[in-house]
């Protein structure tokens, strides 16, 4: 299966696409679609992404990136309970981030991203470690942001996915940058569509 997954499905742009990289691009753009509409079902799907990325980018030595994906499987089954289960009055409702989470929020993605820089450079060969190390950071406080439906993750999302572009085509993952491009402009829908839906109370309990 390993050696399917790395196997060349068609040459796109003078590059070689993988087979992960076409399952990762399919499975990827269906999970933020389904986050754009609420949809829990966003998160099995987004946890075969993470199966597939995992392989993907461990290939390309973004290995932050690649670690990340496990993270990102603990961190899905946390959010798809949380959406399922709700909150106390229903469905888990859209809301703001409050000044103290934000202040929680800049704080822990200065140090993780100082932290996992010195870590990339120092215990492994990749080439892009500040750069590896902030995409990933970012991931980590947008998927956050999903999992309790804060609003303001697709921002953080939108940051993300502005660095992964040329990142990826760095890195000669060509179709991935594309479909990065395309989570861009599903990001930017996701955002109007969870302001709209958000809720006017400015606390709401959140299941953990």
């Amino acid at each position: 299966m390993i050696t399917f997954l790395n196997s060349t499905a068609f040459t796109a742009f003078g590059a070689p696409t993988t087979w992960a990289e076409v399952l990762g691009f399919v499975t990827g753009a269906l999970c933020v679609w389904l986050v754009a509409q609420q949809s829990a079902w966003n998160w099995p799907i987004g946890i075969a992404n993470n199966l597939v990325w995992i392989l993907l980018f461990a290939t390309a030595g973004l290995y932050a990136d690649s670690g990340l994906q496990v993270v990102y499987i603990a961190l899905a089954l946390w959010g798809w309970s949380n959406w399922v289960r709700g909150a106390d009055t229903g469905a888990l409702p859209v809301t703001g981030t409050s000044a103290q989470e934000w202040v929680w929020l800049a704080g822990a993605g200065v140090l993780g991203t100082a932290a996992l820089t010195v870590l990339l450079d120092t215990a492994t060969s990749s080439t892009v470690p500040f750069w590896d190390a902030v995409t990933t950071v970012l991931s980590l406080l947008a998927t956050w942001g999903q999992a309790t439906k804060r609003w303001e993750s697709w921002l953080l999302w939108i940051a993300a996915d502005l660095i992964y572009i040329p990142l990826y085509l760095h890195k000669g993952l060509t179709l991935t940058a594309l479909l990065y491009c395309g989570f861009l402009l599903l990001c930017v829908r996701g955002l109007v569509a969870w302001r709209r839906s958000r809720v006017a109370a400015p606390e709401f309990a959140v299941v953990t």
